[in-house]
């Protein structure tokens, strides 16, 4: 097998039954990706380098256990995957905030601003962007009434003259999506929770 030219699900498989070297050629092949991505967010190298090792240490893991199922799809999973530890990174930082009295102190930089820190912002934007592309996966009747509930803030009487149903079927639309969003949050391990 050309492992240069191998897909990526092609590289998972081979890597899973033993050979090693195939893990290096995906690494390899997303790395700087990854990284760019990674050191974009945090803006120093060396969080960027320990973030980096730990998104591979959890491919790895992820790998091996056998929990790997997004058919296709390696890119997107691992970018989530080093987007959380970013996450996971500013949210630690936040709480570990300590005060040196040295030279440089400065007591501004210890007030909280009235603006969004750029962490908040962040973890906002995600959660908005992972909420759109789970109710897009959606089939079409549960993706209509949870719009027309959650954005519209339609009524579920005014649901179902809207969509030419009865109250039930449209209260079981919004239950079966919310149990569709549930499911799939935890086959791409997302945990909206903790943010």
């Amino acid at each position: 097998m050309s492992t240069k030219l191998s897909s990526d699900q092609e590289l998972i498989r081979s890597y899973v039954s033993g050979h090693e070297t195939s893990l290096e050629f995906l690494i390899d092949r997303y790395k700087d990706r990854i990284f760019g991505f990674i050191i974009s967010k945090v803006q120093d190298r060396q969080v960027a380098e320990d973030i980096f090792q730990e998104v591979f240490y959890k491919v790895v893991v992820t790998l091996k256990r056998g929990r790997y199922n997004e058919e296709g799809k390696f890119l997107p999973w691992i970018l989530r995957i080093s987007r959380n530890l970013v996450i996971d990174y500013f949210r630690k930082r936040k709480r570990m905030q300590t005060v040196d009295g040295g030279e440089d102190f400065n007591i501004f930089d210890f007030i909280p601003r009235d603006d969004q820190s750029i962490y908040d912002e962040m973890v906002e934007n995600q959660i908005y962007t992972d909420v759109r592309s789970l109710i897009d996966l959606l089939p079409i009747e549960q993706k209509t009434v949870l719009v027309m509930r959650l954005y519209n803030e339609m009524s579920f009487k005014d649901i179902a003259e809207e969509t030419g149903v009865s109250i039930n079927t449209a209260l079981g639309r919004m239950r079966y999506a919310l149990i569709n969003i549930r499911k799939r949050m935890g086959e791409e391990n997302l945990d909206l929770k903790k943010f």
